[in-house]
Parts: C-alpha cells; structure tokens; sequence
C-alpha cells in the first residue's frame, strides 16, 4: 500500500498548501511505528514537487500517482508508482519512478551495477534498482499476470546533468531499466507521455492495488531452477549489492592472488539464502569451483534433496562447515558458509578422527577452504552456547590469516510480510533490541494473535493449511524427545488434554511423519511440533509458537529457567549463555510466518503478559 494516493493534481494541490510532507509524515510513523526522518521528509519534499511539476507539463494531470508505495511481502519502498492507461493500447499502464537527488556517481571498478553517489557510499545503479523493483512487482501482484509487459521503470536523477553520471551511461538500458538526468527532461516526459495517456488512472490504480498478492517464492522449491537459472530470484537493492561485490571479489582475488572474505549481514528472511543460491548458481556457470556449507543438518539436507530433484551431481554442492577441517588450502574459489551463526568453535566432534583434532577455530578452517570465504549471517540466531558464528570472530579470524574484508549490512525484510513493525515488536518483546516490550499496534501486512490453548492454534492453523497456506507449530524445547517404535512416533508435547509429537527425530520417515530435515517443507510436518533446530533458515505462511516454561516472564522482566530446558546442550551452559540462546530461540520460532503468527505460553503470568500486549 502506498502512503498517499492521489491525481497529480491532488498532490500538487497538497504541496501547494505544504500539507503532503506532513501528511505522508503522519502516515508513514502509523505504518512503520517511528518517525521518518528529517532527510527523507526533504527528499519528498523537493523531488516531488519535481516530478508533479513535469507530469503537470506533460499533460497529464490526471494520472493516479501512489507515493512511497510498498512492495508486497517486503519493507522496500518504491518512491512513486503512476497509474493510468496506455495511449495506444488503452491497456492499464504502470510507471514505476526511483527519484534521486544525486548530482554526481560514478560506477565502481569492476562491477556494471554498483555505483558510489557523490562519494557517500556503494548504491545499486538506479537504473538496476528500478528494474528490479519492476521484475518483483511483475511477480507478486496478479493485476500484472507474471509480466512486466505493462510495466516502464524510470530513474530521475532531476539534479544531475549528463557529465556528473557519465560513467552510468554504460549499464544497458530497458523499458523497464530507463534512466534520465536532469538535463534530459525533455525526454523524460516524451517517455511518460509514451507509455501514460491524459485521461484520468484512478481505475488503474485500483486494479493493481485491489489485485491478489502472491506468496513470495519459497526458497526451496526453486532451488533447482535457481542454480541452472539465477532469474528465478529477483534480488532488490542491498541484496543486489552483496551479490555483485561478492562476484567483484572472486575476479578481484583472481587477477590480485589475494585471499578475501565477504561478511553479509541480514536480519531473517533479509534474503541471504537466496543470495546464496544465486552465487552458487551464477559461479558454478562461470566455471568456478564453489561449494555452498551451513551447519544445519536440515536446511543443507532439504537443499539437497530439492536442488538435486532433477540433477542428482547438484547434490554434491552442499556440504557441513565440518567437512573443511582438514581440506586443501584455497582448494576451492568460493566457499558460501549460509547461516554462518551456526559456525562451531571447532571442527571438532566426538567422531572425529585424532589425526584431525586440531583444536583450531573452525572459522579459520573455512577461510583456508577458499580462496574467497562468504559468511551470510544473523547474530541474533544464535540458539547454542557453542556457536561463535559472529562478525567480529570472523573479521578477527580473517585478520589473523592476512585476508582483506568486505562487511555487508542488508537492511530489508523479506521474511513477515515485510513488516519492520513485527520484526521491531519481536526484538523488543525479547530484550533483543532497546526500549522494552511494546504493545502490537497492527499491521495490515502481518497477523499476529494470541491462541488460547495449543488446541485453538491447532485449528486455526489447520483452517489456513485447508486454504492452501503452509502452516507450522512449534515449540520451545521443554518436553523430553522418545524415539520412535516402529511406525509411531510418541506424543511427547502435552499440555493439558492437547497431545502432540515432536517432529521425527530420525532422516527417513516414520509412518507418515517426514524425515527431520524436512518436517518445514513437507506438508506432513504439519502433524508434529517443530523446534528450533528444524524450524531454523526455513519459513512458511503461518507459524504457531508455544513457549514453554524455559523462557517466562515474572512482573517487569523475563526469567531464563535451565531447569525446565528438555536440551542438554544448551542447558549446561553458563547463565548469561542460556538466558541469550533462549532469547535467541524464540526469536528465531516467532520470524518463521511470511503472513502471520499465533503465540501461546504454558505459563499463565506469561500468558497474560503477551495477552496484555498483542489484545490492546
């Protein structure tokens, strides 16, 4: 949804009477929960009254313009979508407009899509960001059918003069990837007049915003496709960014015969693993040796099994951060550690041979594996006191063996609907981030509710599995795990008349439980209670969370109980250990939804604490 709507007459009327930076000010701290800030309120502020004041002398005054439009199932943002109908087809037609202020940007040395803009930073070239936001758009509202047909991309630098960007000039242009300075403003509007007619697009407009949004793709059942064809995945902005000064440092460590390591940070469902898979893909066409590793026996097992569906070789892709203990030294070209938070303090197990006992970090042993080592990572996934899975680990690791470091913060959210607003309440509800629990004020974009009893969750989760959304519950570990007899699994998890086993502990399947590694992405996991270490890098429509009794909350403040921790990993640590893995691990169960949440605590005085939160 956009932050305001109107003709561009309406919006130059509200500039007029300087009420629509106040307007969209107001609206925008009632969508995203803060304020915006004093630089972007200038930005619409100045490059509006721009582009409304080139519409108005194009003719085309009634064009419906929707301003800082969201785009679905993410938190980015497009400056401003015109709606209206085509001059020739008189077919709905779509502008989709990126303004900067720039003055100046030049391209950054070996790359054709990442810019540096008046010196302040890296950027994504506008014409690719425009592009991309097009291509995303294509895919997820039904009014477009998949295609970018009636769509037109457009980045206005109205600052900038050709001599200022000369060097973007050479990024290839599309309908969908245009781009205009300041000096070409007369074909700017030739371009608007070319694809929008003069008669009015509220109709248009209404259409795209009334349309059916589809799912985002699930990481997963695209897996195949995406090695052999990276278009699969439209990767916006900050991730555009990784994946293009990743491939910069693998030609860089090349030519150069230098070692490097890339640090992504991201949020969940920021969109690491699909940077990944794009790597994985891009790379191995190139030629390159590249390996892909997690430390997660579910998420590379459920990679396995989908991306090598129909190529079986793929398969041997995926590996265990474990595997590299004892492996050649730059042996490969590119290592991509994913869930990177899940990197151990050794290599080491209780299988693992003598001969190779190290005692070495095992992140070391992951930067020698290859000439360039990528870490994808979210310190806040956490959830074992033996994960050290940490920027400053891996930047001090690569210190210690002579490597030069490239840092990487994606700052979308692709996970939750998008909502920043669900991803703040769960980060402050855990003590996570500053500022204490706040009450849910809603949002159009994610479902977040209390369940009653686990027996309630369960129905109402089942009612959305009817309607075709993927569904989950699972459970922090608080119920000791049987192993399985025969085709049975036991009903472990009961809280009060509700009984349910936990998911199937084993690879293969039992009765007509999914193997482990993929209790998230079978529709049979359904019948049993997730936990953190099969529901961890995965996602699904709707996610039910119990809290058990390891993690409750006792009048102004949450209180970590080892004792009443069913894993015997995490609950022998040290306090302050526990106490931030627990956090961690709710955290990780409560951002698994892309559409929604239920909450439930078997504790009453926490039960009452998040009903007092979430029933305001």
């Amino acid at each position: 949804m956009p932050l305001f709507r109107a003709s561009v007459t309406g919006v130059r009327a509200q500039i007029a009477a300087n009420t629509l930076v106040p307007t969209m000010s107001e609206q925008f701290a009632h969508a995203y929960g803060y304020r915006a800030s004093i630089a972007e309120q200038r930005s619409w502020e100045r490059s509006l009254t721009v582009l409304t004041g080139d519409l108005h002398d194009a003719g085309l005054d009634k064009v419906e313009v929707l301003l800082e439009y969201q785009l679905p199932l993410t938190s980015r943002r497009v400056d401003a979508l015109l709606c209206g109908t085509h001059p020739r087809t008189g077919e709905a037609s779509y502008v989709v407009v990126e303004l900067k202020q720039w003055s100046s940007a030049a391209p950054v040395d070996g790359t054709d899509d990442v810019v540096l803009d008046d010196g302040r930073g890296r950027r994504l070239h506008p014409a690719a960001q425009v592009g991309g936001y097009c291509d995303y758009l294509a895919d997820f509202n039904a009014a477009l059918g998949g295609s970018t047909d009636r769509l037109a991309g457009v980045a206005y630098l109205h600052n900038a003069d050709d001599d200022g960007v000369s060097g973007l000039w050479d990024f290839e242009q599309s309908r969908t990837r245009r781009m205009f300075t300041g000096q070409r403003r007369g074909e700017f509007l030739d371009f608007l007049k070319g694809r929008l007619s003069t008669i009015p697009g509220a109709d248009a407009a209404d259409a795209l915003l009334g349309a059916a949004i589809k799912p985002s793709k699930q990481l997963l059942d695209l897996a195949a496709q995406e090695i052999k064809e990276r278009e699969q995945f439209v990767l916006l902005d900050e991730q555009q960014v990784a994946y293009s000064m990743i491939l910069r440092a693998v030609e860089h460590a090349r030519r150069a015969n230098t070692k490097e390591v890339v640090v992504v940070t991201g949020g969940p469902g920021s969109g690491k693993s699909v940077i990944a898979l794009s790597l994985l893909g891009e790379l191995s066409r190139q030629g390159r040796s590249v390996l892909h590793a997690t430390g997660s026996s579910a998420f590379t097992q459920t990679l396995r099994k989908v991306a090598g569906h129909r190529e079986p070789r793929v398969k041997a892709l995926f590996s265990y951060y474990n595997n590299f203990v004892d492996a050649d030294k730059n042996g490969l070209d590119v290592l991509i550690n994913d869930e990177a938070h899940r990197i151990r303090e050794t290599s080491t197990n209780r299988w693992t041979p003598a001969a190779k006992r190290s005692g070495r970090p095992q992140v070391e042993d992951l930067i020698d594996a290859a000439r360039v080592s990528v870490f994808l990572l979210d310190e806040h996934q956490v959830v074992k006191p033996g994960e050290r899975g940490n920027v400053a680990d891996i930047v001090a690791a690569a210190g210690r063996l002579g490597c030069e470091v490239v840092q990487i913060d994606l700052d979308d959210q692709f996970r939750c609907g998008g909502s920043r607003l669900y991803e703040e309440w769960v980060m402050r509800l855990l003590g996570l981030e500053p500022g204490g629990p706040m009450a849910w004020p809603g949002d159009e974009v994610f479902d977040l509710d209390l369940a009653e009893s686990p027996g309630e969750m369960e129905l109402r989760l089942r009612a959305r599995l009817d309607r075709g959304f993927s569904s989950r519950i699972a459970a922090g570990y608080c119920w000791s795990w049987s192993k399985p007899k025969g085709d049975i699994l036991f009903p472990d998890v009961q809280i009060g008349d509700w009984k349910r086993p936990w998911n199937n502990p084993k690879d293969t399947k039992v009765g007509a439980a999914p193997g482990r590694p993929f209790w998230a992405s079978d529709p049979a996991g359904f019948e049993q209670v997730g936990c953190v270490y099969t529901a961890q890098g995965f996602e699904y429509d709707y996610s039910g969370v119990i809290f058990g009794d390891d993690l409750v909350w006792r009048t102004d403040r949450w209180e970590a109980r080892p004792d009443r921790s069913k894993d015997n990993q995490v609950r022998r640590a040290a306090p302050d250990d526990f106490d931030r893995a627990i956090r961690n691990t709710y955290k990780v169960l409560l951002t698994r939804g892309m559409r929604g949440t239920l909450v439930y605590s078997t504790d009453a005085e926490t039960q009452d604490f998040l009903a007092s939160l979430i029933h305001v």
